[in-house]
């Protein structure tokens, strides 16, 4: 097993303290490890970024800093010129990073959504926004990017009491894409809003780490590492298996009906581990 990490910023030859466990667990385990600069990746420095990337290592997984789609796929053609292929390809990357890549597979166990490429900086009409909510008639309803929410502007830009009426839903629409700036990612996305259940004031809610289909873990999710569950995956587990990824992640949350939903899919490169997890439970199941 090899795994490019990324490096600490302040020390470009050290593994980046947040991940340092992880190098660790993979060199403990007799794998290899590799440093990638993620600064000089989201600059568009190719040749900076994988500098301390050996060449000809072959097939490698990386775990880091979440990558934009787009620096995703400069990041594996650069690679591939060093004799260095990712194990999850660009594309494979961008259908479980964002969400319209992966919602048709899992559209029985997360909740029904709309979505429109949007470039950042650009504000939304009314007419614009009303349009796209409308397969979803009225309602709660939350709006993010292809990838994030700004769930800590919960009620200024996320949150959506009513879809029926435009004027406040285009309000939350504009100011999500205002706050996100350059940082939105892909486009606007409208899901329906589902109550899940509480426990000490908290959703309950689960990461499950899937390899190759099969879950491996399912932890705690890193907003809630004291909040333990066990997520029934009866539903969940044969869609994350057609979806054919090699290593995904599915926040999972128990709704008010006692049915768990999947409220995020994302590639397990990029998903946060809690510190309270041994690193070798999840990266242990990689070759």
């Amino acid at each position: 097993m090899t795994v490019v990490f990324c490096a600490d910023p302040l020390a470009p030859t050290r593994t980046d303290p947040h991940f340092a466990a992880q190098a660790r667990a993979v060199r403990d385990a007799g794998g290899v490890v590799a440093l990638l600069d993620h600064d000089a990746l989201l600059a568009g420095d190719l040749t900076t970024a994988v500098r301390r990337v050996p060449r000809d290592l072959g097939d490698v997984w990386y775990r880091g800093w979440m990558v934009p789609t787009g620096h995703y796929a400069d990041l594996a053609d650069t690679l591939a010129g060093r004799g260095v292929r990712l194990r999850v390809s660009a594309s494979a990357y961008r259908s479980a990073h964002e969400l319209p890549g992966w919602h048709a597979t899992l559209a029985s166990v997360t909740p029904e959504s709309v979505w429109t490429p949007w470039q950042p900086g650009e504000p939304p009409t009314v007419d614009q926004v009303a349009a796209l909510v409308a397969p979803l008639g009225g309602g709660p309803a939350v709006v993010k990017d292809y990838v994030k929410s700004r769930k800590y502007e919960w009620a200024e830009a996320c949150f959506i009491p009513d879809l029926a009426d435009v004027g406040h839903a285009h309000r939350v629409v504009a100011r999500m894409v205002e706050l996100q700036e350059d940082s939105l990612q892909g486009g606007v996305v409208v899901r329906r809003f589902e109550r899940f259940a509480q426990r000490d004031g908290r959703t309950v809610e689960a990461r499950v780490w899937w390899v190759r289909g099969e879950p491996v873990l399912a932890g705690p999710h890193p907003d809630t590492p004291d909040l333990v569950s066990e997520p029934d995956l009866t539903a969940i587990a044969p869609l994350v298996a057609a979806f054919g990824h090699p290593f995904v992640t599915t926040d999972v949350a128990l709704r008010d009906d006692g049915t768990w939903r999947v409220v995020e899919l994302g590639d397990g490169q990029v998903s946060d581990l809690p510190t309270t997890i041994d690193p070798s439970a999840v990266l242990g199941h990689l070759d």
